[in-house]
């Protein structure tokens, strides 16, 4: 790749902007257990940047940062050029940054496209007033929020199961419907904690498309995790590693992959 301090081509000619999120030297302990020392990487516009790392890497903990569940005490987080003061996770979401989780957390006894469009509460502006009476700017706010749902569903290709409810469905399928909810809240950033845990090779191949076709079509930059490293090494721009909450790698997939630390840590081998 051709790189500058703002911005990069990659070799498919895609250019990736300035940092849209800066991580700067993040400590988060919990008691006296440091789950990140000093950790410091950035996530650029338009790019597909993957968090890998053994189990207990401090990965989620990560995330759980960037989205605003825990507070490092240490180092700073800067988003779109402004320092992240501490925020609540609804609050963050309001400034464009949506997620997936490791464990789906959907509405069970909901349908497909009810639980897509809890994905707009964010976008969801009009009071009680209006919403009580159902006219005017509720009315249309409704029918907004419904077109980009649908849109989102087509997107998917889920259009079959929109009105079944997510408890009925197979676990490849959720994923996708927990995909879609993201989706709907129309993110600048998309946060994704192992989207294809427990997937078969199909369901894997599915949600790579997706993720591929997330990032390409709607621009959305995205920032994963996930243990399957054929995967991660086929769909992201650049890795970051983390062993025993420290960095021990950052760079292209290549970079990553030949690099000795991180082998060490997969491996669990010494290297002299």
């Amino acid at each position: 790749m051709n790189a500058t301090a703002e911005s990069y081509v990659t070799e498919d000619g895609r250019t990736i902007g300035a940092p849209v999120m800066e991580m700067k030297n993040i400590t988060l302990k919990f008691g006296g257990i440091t789950a990140l020392s000093n950790i410091s990487f950035d996530i650029r516009e338009g790019e597909i940047r993957a968090i890998i790392g053994p189990n207990g890497a401090g990965k989620s903990s990560m995330l759980n940062v960037i989205n605003g569940f825990y507070h490092p005490q240490e180092g700073e987080i800067w988003f779109h050029g402004e320092k992240r003061k501490p925020m609540k996770p609804y609050q963050i979401a309001r400034q464009g940054i949506a997620r997936t989780f490791q464990n789906i957390a959907l509405f069970k006894g909901m349908s497909t496209l009810d639980n897509i469009m809890t994905g707009r509460l964010t976008h969801m502006k009009t009071n009680l007033f209006w919403q009580a009476i159902w006219k005017g700017p509720a009315e249309r706010e409704e029918s907004e929020n419904r077109d980009i749902v649908e849109h989102v569903i087509d997107f998917l290709e889920i259009q079959a199961i929109r009105k079944t409810p997510v408890g009925r469905l197979p676990y490849g399928l959720q994923k996708r419907v927990e995909l879609g909810r993201a989706l709907a809240a129309q993110p600048k950033l998309l946060l994704l904690d192992e989207p294809m845990a427990g997937m078969n090779v199909e369901e894997k191949e599915d949600m790579s498309r997706f993720i591929l076709d997330v990032n390409d079509e709607f621009g959305t930059t995205i920032a994963l995790i996930e243990h399957d490293m054929g995967v991660v090494m086929d769909i992201s721009d650049r890795v970051v590693v983390l062993d025993y909450g420290k960095k021990i790698g950052d760079g292209t997939p290549d970079e990553v992959r030949n690099n000795q630390d991180v082998i060490d840590a997969y491996l669990g081998v010494a290297h002299d």
